[in-house]
């Protein structure tokens, strides 16, 4: 079965440019991942961020996380994004938070990501490299600007136990998400073993991908008539169609979310 897709970063860029950035963030605020600030609060203790920790966000969207971690720890953060919208409006909110001594953002694409070698005390991620053609080359990159004794700690979407069983089935779901592929809890693992680093943590969250996945359909759902009114029924019909399928998928353990945090060596 095909599971690798022809998306490129242009187009996931265009789509966050467009109403795709602006859906989600209605759906999970501007941390745009699941659980939001608190899974954002949950990352940072098992990573324990402190004040002054240098951190680098790849793929950091809107900036919602790298706020929170200054505004909270005072820690100095780094967003790396490719998205031009995002990047500004990180940038707006980051500035009208009084936070830009902390906080600066780069465009780049984190297949070469705009920075030198063992750089970073941590390198973080939450629910986005599932939009990196190459897993491989992202987590070479991750480990090359992260300092010798530094972490690297993510959560992505990822597939789950059980094979998705039918080609149309598959198509669906990476076409609405826009994803080139996915990973396996296995395989990500495998990928910083063979980049130099220790395996700290691993962590299959199946049940709460399920319950926050069933959250925003019916947050689709409650907001049909904003969304209709904003984006068009179009929109609204490939959304529901769209979170109800991952929904299903979840609910089969066909697909999942996981979290890695490895030190590097």
């Amino acid at each position: 079965m095909k599971l690798d897709y022809d998306f490129s970063i242009k187009e996931v860029s265009e789509a966050y440019d467009g109403p795709v950035g602006i859906l989600w963030e209605v759906l999970m605020g501007d941390h745009i991942h699941v659980g939001g600030e608190n899974e954002t609060q949950r990352l940072a203790e098992k990573l324990e961020i402190s004040e002054n920790t240098y951190i680098i966000d790849l793929c950091s969207a809107l900036g919602g996380p790298a706020r929170f971690l200054a505004q909270k720890y005072k820690a100095r953060i780094v967003g790396v994004d490719i998205t031009e919208t995002m990047l500004k409006k990180a940038e707006q909110r980051s500035k009208e938070a009084g936070l830009t001594n902390l906080i600066e953002f780069r465009t780049g694409n984190v297949l070469d990501i705009p920075a030198k070698k063992n750089t970073f005390d941590i390198v973080w991620g939450q629910d986005a490299w599932c939009y990196v053609t190459s897993k491989s080359r992202l987590i070479q990159e991750a480990v090359r600007v992260c300092k010798s004794g530094g972490k690297i700690g993510f959560t992505d979407w990822i597939f789950g136990s059980i094979p998705i069983t039918t080609q149309e089935e598959a198509d669906f779901l990476f076409e609405f998400m826009i994803f080139p592929n996915m990973e396996s809890i296995k395989g990500y693992k495998n990928l910083l073993d063979k980049n130099g680093c220790k395996i700290l943590e691993v962590e299959d969250l199946q049940e709460d991908f399920k319950k926050h996945m069933h959250l925003y359909l019916d947050k689709v759902h409650a907001l049909k008539e904003t969304i209709e009114k904003e984006f068009g029924e179009d929109l609204y019909i490939i959304a529901e169609a769209g979170v109800n399928a991952w929904t299903k998928a979840a609910d089969e353990n066909k697909v999942s979310r996981g979290l890695w945090i490895a030190e590097k060596l």
